[in-house]
Formats: C-alpha cells, structure tokens, sequence
C-alpha cells in the first residue's frame, strides 16, 4: 500500500514539472514577442516607458521595447480623408446644407505632440468642431445665389482658415472640396424658375437678332441687286453703241413689209442684213397722167 501512494506523489511532482515547466515556456514567448515591435511605411510610432510618451518618434522599420514596461501606439501619418456635413445660413438667411470633403494629413515627426494634446481621436476633438465652425463663418458672408455662382470662392475661404487653424495642431490640410451645396426646397424651386426664365428671354433674344440678321441680309442683297441695276442702266444710257448692238442681237433678220404709197427709206446698220435671204417689199406704184 505504502509502495503505491509513493507513485502517485512521484506522478503528482512529474505533472507539477510539466505544468511549471509550459508556463516557463509561455512567459518566455510573451516576454520575448514583447520585445519586438514593426513600424509600418505610412506609421510613426510614439513609444511609451511607464506612461510617459516619448519625445520621438518611431519611424518605419523593427524596434525594440522592453516589455511590461514600455509599450507603443502607432499612428497613420498617410493621406486621410474626412467628410463633414454641416448646415448654415447664407448672407441672406437662407438655409444652406453642405457636404465638405478634406484630405489631410499628421505632420511626420509631431505625432508624440499629437497624441500628448488630443491623443488617438484628434478627428473628432479638432477637425469635426473645425470645420463646422468655419463653414459656418464662410457661408455667412455670401448670398445662397453667390454660393453657387462663386463656389470656388468658397472653397478657397475655407481652405484658408481650416490650413492655418489645423496647421496649430500639426495637422496638414492638402485639398478640401464642397462636394454639395443644397437649398431649401422653395429656394431651390425660385432659382430653377429664374433661370428658366433667364434661358427663354436669352432665347428670344438670340431669334430677335437673327431675324434682324436676316432681314439686313435681304436688304442689303436687295440694295446690291439694285446699285447693280443703276449702274448697268448708266453705262447703257452712256453708250449707244452698246444700245444698238443690243437692239440688233434681239432682231429677226426679216425686213418690215411696207404697202401703199411711196417706198420708206430704211436705214440699217452696217452688216445688219442677212445674207442670202429675200427681202420683200409690196408698194402700189400709181403713174401719173
């Protein structure tokens, strides 16, 4: 009996050396996958000893920490994207809705800085109350219809302010886009009707001028036609010759018959009268007594 509790307490301590000796093996993978950390391209890293950040930061590349005692976070130093929907009233009190889209980026080598004054959530912190603020102060100074005719203006204005406002923070504005401008529906109405209204009048104004056109065209052909006319009948009062030779393009040939009385005496021009062709005369021949 003694015999067989004695292996059972050999068992006991074998299965106590297995289980301390897994545990040792575990702490060690632990202690020693703690001991390395990767900064990606587009990261920084801001490294942490019992809290305290860092003053600088990590690059891309394989570092080494000590573990348990330091510890990293890790921050996204690439181009990002941030849209905002925010409402404002024009100039002329007319309610605006605006959908703002920025590109931005965390200025490489601030991130300790970022992430001691705003930590991971600087979008909501800074930029949302940013934007929303200066869209508010830009759409202000502007009438809802100069809103549209001088959008890229508008742009502009709140890029200005948003660049130097974020630039404080370390943050870089590269590009920010009024995606949207929307109206209140009886606004929106009001300007599709002016601008209906604006197409037609153009419209008919740009027939009112072609018709003019036209109808100057027809006057001046009209004019050319007759200062054609007047000069040709000038020169032909001018020229006789001109007239007769006209007169003997349009004859015949054929003699006038003359009947009674005395022979006429008939003048023609030279080289007038046919050649080969009978010429008839009739005339009553009385002698006298």
């Amino acid at each position: 009996m003694k015999r067989g509790v004695k292996m059972d307490e050999d068992e006991w301590k074998l299965i106590k050396k297995i289980f301390w000796g897994v545990a040792g093996l575990v702490l060690v993978i632990i202690v020693l996958s703690g001991l390395f950390y990767t900064i990606k391209s587009g990261e920084e890293g801001v490294l942490f000893t019992f809290g305290k950040a860092s003053i600088i930061a990590r690059g891309p590349g394989f570092h080494i920490k000590i573990p348990l005692v330091q510890s990293v976070v890790k921050f996204d130093v690439r181009t990002m994207k941030y849209e905002e929907d925010a409402s404002a009233a024009s100039s002329d009190l007319q309610d605006v809705f605006t959908k703002v889209a920025i590109n931005y980026h965390l200025i490489r080598g601030t991130t300790p800085g970022v992430f001691s004054e705003l930590g991971v959530t600087y979008e909501t912190k800074v930029i949302q109350p940013y934007v929303s603020e200066i869209v508010k102060a830009v759409t202000a100074k502007f009438t809802a219809e100069e809103l549209i005719t001088k959008r890229e203006s508008v742009r502009e204005e709140i890029q200005r302010i948003l660049t130097d406002r974020l630039l404080v923070r370390n943050i870089q504005t590269e590009q920010v886009s009024i995606t949207n401008f929307q109206f209140s529906k009886a606004f929106t109405e009001a300007i599709e009707a002016k601008v209906t209204a604006e197409q037609n009048a153009l419209a008919a104004k740009n027939k009112l001028e072609q018709v003019k056109f036209e109808a100057q065209q027809r006057i001046e052909e009209a004019k050319g036609k007759a200062d054609a006319m007047a000069i040709e009948i000038q020169s032909l009062r001018q020229n006789k010759d001109i007239l007769q030779l006209r007169a003997i393009e349009k004859w015949d040939g054929v003699m006038p018959l003359v009947t009674g009385g005395a022979m006429p005496f008939i003048s023609l021009p030279e080289q007038t009268a046919k050649i080969n062709e009978p010429v008839v005369i009739t005339a009553n021949i009385t002698d006298e007594v």
